[in-house]
């Protein structure tokens, strides 16, 4: 079975890449979810944070940006204290600020709304041969990055939004011989 490059030899990254990455996410609060996670990353290896996905659902609520928007410093030196997470001032303080800005989207028009209309609705499909192929930032994701930004999100630069726009399927960005391009294609609307 062929699976992208970087899913590697390690179990985890092969669930990972097997049953989430790519898969078409309409949930606002999944949407939402991943990005926070993917904020995390910076710096880090996307298996760090898979490592401790469970331990930062635990300590930020089961992700549940309407509670998390109500947080303050008592929350941010609590959650700088837990060691199952990455312990980084900016990141935790950005994540709460991107749950206030998550909510005003929410209520304006659905976050899903705002993100999927970037695609139209439907999934781009580059159908790329190579890993090599695959940029780390397009132009979609400097816009996407710049209208957060515009937001008032925080830690979504244009590298970890393309990273975002993979993993939550708006770019199909498995390569042509993965054993997993071809389903997250055909699970557009």
């Amino acid at each position: 079975m062929q699976r992208c490059d970087w899913a590697g030899e390690d179990p985890i990254y092969q669930a990972y890449h097997d049953t989430e990455w790519g898969v078409p996410e309409y949930n606002s609060r999944a949407l939402w979810e991943k990005l926070i996670l993917d904020g995390f990353q910076a710096g880090l290896s996307w298996i760090t944070i898979l490592k401790k996905r469970d331990n930062f659902r635990a300590a930020f609520a089961g992700f549940d940006p309407h509670q998390i928007a109500e947080w303050g410093e008592a929350d941010v030196t609590r959650l700088l204290g837990d060691p199952g997470i990455i312990r980084h001032r900016g990141k935790i303080e950005a994540a709460i600020t991107n749950a206030r800005a998550w909510q005003e989207l929410e209520a304006r028009e659905g976050f899903d709304s705002f993100m999927w209309r970037y695609v139209d609705g439907v999934p781009l499909q580059p159908g790329f041969a190579t890993q090599a192929e695959v940029p780390p930032k397009t132009a979609l994701s400097e816009q996407v990055s710049k209208d957060l930004k515009k937001a008032g999100f925080k830690f979504c630069g244009p590298t970890i939004t393309y990273a975002w726009l993979e993993a939550c399927g708006l770019v199909n960005d498995h390569i042509l011989t993965c054993h997993r391009h071809g389903p997250c294609a055909a699970m557009a609307r």
